[in-house]
């Protein structure tokens, strides 16, 4: 989710935290609870400080170990270790059991996006990606921030909160049955589909489509039942040449790969140079696939420079590969 939500549901831990009797008897232990759950809301996502990077170091590791089973364990022992030494009087096992909770929520709601995570390291590198609420869903933003207004208002916070968190597993329930529908309007339209993937958007029946079969691509959007297709390419197989193989070794298009499940390929040919562009087909946006991975080699096929990331124009792209070297 985006950092606004998990801000807001770290408020809603401490709220709920309320409720715990010895939470409710020592100011000391509600005050450290709730500092450690708007804190515990934010730091498996410490992994966006890699963007200052580049992007493919932060494409190939945002949501990964920061995560993972692993952190999950380790962030509260680190925030505990900070939190503590300045509320001795706390409880430290309640301390620890509200901050392990909010980590784990934090984790847990970023596996129903469509970007997801790598919640199951180390048994599994594979992302996790339910595809179900968007990274910023109005609703469960919005239904926090009349909690937290209620809470000022002197409603009691757990009972407030423990409300709100079951009208959001309903929400949640429904999404699931939206996105079901979803995919059983594609199957009609497209019978022979082997994957869909579905990623929702902003609107509550509105999600965008990739869909593979065994010769094509198509990418799609849905409005409820009512499938809409707006590209469709031939699924062409990644060619055994030498300019692909030598691309692949760059460290920006192997992040592409690592993250992309379903892409498009081009491999053009310059009197001085060759260039290599795979496109990801799940982010269609007025047209235009936002999300690329270039690789440009001369004709030793040497790579000169290349990119990975988010270009809404094509004079963007051009000015990025000039200035951004391999």
């Amino acid at each position: 989710m985006d950092t606004g939500t998990h801000v807001v549901m770290g408020f809603a831990i401490g709220g709920l935290a309320t409720l715990d009797p010895v939470v409710a008897e020592s100011t000391a232990t509600s005050q450290s609870i709730l500092i450690a759950s708007l804190i515990g809301s934010q730091i498996p996502d410490i992994d966006t400080v890699l963007k200052l990077r580049n992007n493919a170091v932060y494409i190939r590791h945002h949501r990964g170990i920061t995560h993972s089973i692993p952190a999950v364990i380790l962030w509260p022992l680190v925030i505990l270790a900070v939190i503590y030494p300045f509320f001795p009087e706390a409880n430290l096992l309640h301390l620890w059991l509200w901050t392990f909770g909010a980590v784990i929520l934090h984790v847990f709601v970023d596996i129903f996006n469509a970007y997801g995570t790598q919640a199951l390291r180390p048994f599994s590198s594979k992302w996790v990606a339910l595809g179900v609420i968007n990274t910023f869903d109005p609703f469960i933003f919005g239904i926090h921030i009349v909690g937290l207004i209620l809470w000022g208002f002197d409603f009691h916070p757990g009972y407030t909160f423990i409300a709100i968190y079951f009208v959001i597993f309903i929400y949640y329930l429904i999404r699931f049955q939206v996105q079901h529908a979803v995919k059983t309007a594609v199957k009609k339209r497209i019978p022979n589909a082997q994957k869909i993937i579905v990623s929702p958007t902003i609107k509550f029946y509105q999600w965008r489509l990739a869909i593979i079969t065994k010769e094509h691509f198509y990418v799609a959007r849905a409005y409820g039942r009512s499938i809409t297709i707006f590209d469709e390419y031939n699924r062409v197989e990644i060619p055994d040449h030498a300019v692909i193989h030598a691309a692949k070794h760059d460290k920006n298009l192997a992040a592409f790969l690592s993250f992309s499940p379903v892409y498009r390929w081009e491999i053009d040919e310059y009197e001085d140079f060759y260039e290599v562009k795979f496109i990801d087909l799940r982010y269609r946006s007025n047209g235009h696939y936002p999300f690329v991975a270039v690789v440009q080699l001369d004709k030793e096929f040497n790579i000169v420079c290349s990119y990975t990331g988010w270009i809404f124009s094509e004079e963007k792209l051009r000015k990025k590969l000039e200035i951004i070297p391999d």
